[in-house]
């Protein structure tokens, strides 16, 4: 199977520069785990050269096997119970006003890695007086008491994404539910929290059934919304069904405007995490 051919206007900048080295340097050095690299995200050569990284909690072996994700799946290691204050040390290094933090999934854990995350945005907090935090969290299979545990450390923005659209999360995804989802969203959204969530194009979606997400994300209170293409990053995933052109990327994000999201990021390249110290001003 052969991977399509990009279109020109997907075309990745290589990364660059001493803040891409310093980056890596503290990555690397520190032991920390990125979505830049084990996501192979598009983005890490620009976002690395500005100097930030998105950071990656509680290992990188994921339990779950979404058929779009270039995260290892398998059986995790032990939780690193120093985590949460190298990454807080390292947020320090890199001179974050911003932070970005996800995390794989932890299905083997009685609490998902909730208790782990909570102690990762307070250590944050501590070591970082004045900075902003986003996390980007698993859906804890939608229980209450676990997404209460990261909202009551009141991360400036929870974002958790949808992915794709109804029709297609079967396929898409191994275990979360698109209904499921709906719901840690509009938990979130009750929370002091900023409630945020995304969706890949290019997976077989109809516009119909784009707008239909659109609107079910609005019902849930999500405030922020991303959208981007999917990449197919090796050929064990699922294939590209058409690259989406710029210019509907555009269209797509006024019709979100116009639906009552806040605020909308539409373009081939964006990411949840893409420019995301602009959705804080």
């Amino acid at each position: 199977m052969e991977i399509k051919r990009k279109p020109d206007w997907l075309k990745i900048k290589l990364p660059l520069g001493a803040n891409y080295r310093q980056v890596k340097q503290i990555v690397n050095g520190r032991g920390l785990h990125t979505i830049c690299s084990s996501g192979k995200c598009p983005n890490m050569g620009e976002c690395w050269g500005a100097g930030t990284a998105t950071l990656m909690i509680l290992g990188e072996i994921c339990t779950r096997s979404c058929k779009f994700c270039a995260t290892r799946t398998g059986k995790p290691l032990p939780l690193d119970l120093d985590e949460p204050s190298r990454i807080a040390e390292s947020v320090k290094l890199m001179g974050l006003k911003h932070a970005v933090i996800t995390s794989v999934d932890r299905d083997d854990l009685e609490d998902g890695g909730a208790a782990h995350w909570a102690a990762t945005i307070n250590a944050v907090k501590n070591i970082n007086p004045g900075i902003t935090i986003e996390v980007l969290i698993p859906d804890f299979d939608n229980r209450i008491e676990l997404i209460r545990l990261v909202a009551y450390e009141e991360p400036d923005i929870i974002s958790h994404n949808l992915e794709t659209v109804e029709r297609l999360t079967p396929l898409v995804r191994s275990r979360a539910s698109y209904r499921t989802s709906l719901e840690v969203i509009r938990k979130i959204s009750g929370t002091k929290s900023v409630s945020k969530s995304g969706i890949m194009l290019g997976l077989g979606e109809t516009s119909d059934e784009i707008h239909q997400t659109m609107d079910d994300l609005v019902s849930a209170g999500c405030e922020i919304f991303t959208m981007g293409q999917y990449l197919q990053p090796t050929r064990a995933h699922l294939e590209v069904a058409r690259y989406v052109h710029p210019d509907e990327f555009a269209r797509l994000k006024m019709e979100g405007l116009q639906r009552g999201f806040r605020i909308v990021e539409s373009a081939p390249l964006v990411r949840s995490s893409y420019h995301a110290e602009k959705h804080i001003r």
